[in-house]
């Protein structure tokens, strides 16, 4: 059965480093996927990621919790990762990370920034069965999941204060 891929581009204006550290914490996962996939830590995640570093957790899938675990078989900070699945409901997940300074690249008309561009390849088991869940649902799901991740990145990231600005501290008066 041939692979999936999914390609993916999002520009934030945060410096690199600021914007890796973000996804080098894998509790901030949870920060970008919909409530709705019922993400759960099935064992704490590591602090922060790191070559060989393992993440047990379950998502739900037409209701059933399905549990998930992959490991990060490259880390090159504040360049790029790579993460895939050991077990869990595809039979083949592989996810390409690659960070770049926006100011690099013509695109970036607002300034400097940090392109993050997702390389995602799947393949779902079952053969024609797979074939078939991923034209009645699967695809749209993963699509709807990086539109999700999108939305609430450009959220998080367009409201964090510049670098250098100072930074209120609540129950602090001028």
């Amino acid at each position: 059965m041939a692979d999936y891929v999914l390609e993916r581009r999002l520009w934030l204006p945060r410096p690199r480093p600021e914007v890796f550290a973000f996804f080098a914490d894998p509790s901030n996962l949870a920060l970008v996927h919909p409530p709705s996939s019922g993400l759960c830590w099935l064992a704490p995640p590591p602090e922060t990621l790191s070559a060989g570093a393992v993440i047990d957790f379950s998502v739900r899938v037409a209701g059933w919790p399905v549990r998930w675990r992959v490991f990060v078989r490259e880390f090159d900070p504040p360049n790029r990762f790579v993460d895939a699945q050991i077990w869990g409901p595809f039979a083949r997940w592989e996810h390409r990370h690659r960070f770049l300074d926006g100011s690099d690249t013509e695109e970036a008309r607002g300034g400097p920034g940090t392109w993050i561009e997702d390389r995602l390849t799947y393949r779902l088991p079952v053969g024609p069965l797979g074939r078939l869940a991923h034209r009645l649902g699967v695809e749209r799901r993963i699509v709807d999941l990086f539109d999700y991740r999108e939305r609430r990145l450009r959220e998080m990231f367009a409201s964090a204060p510049a670098p250098g600005a100072p930074v209120p501290i609540e129950g602090r008066r001028s």
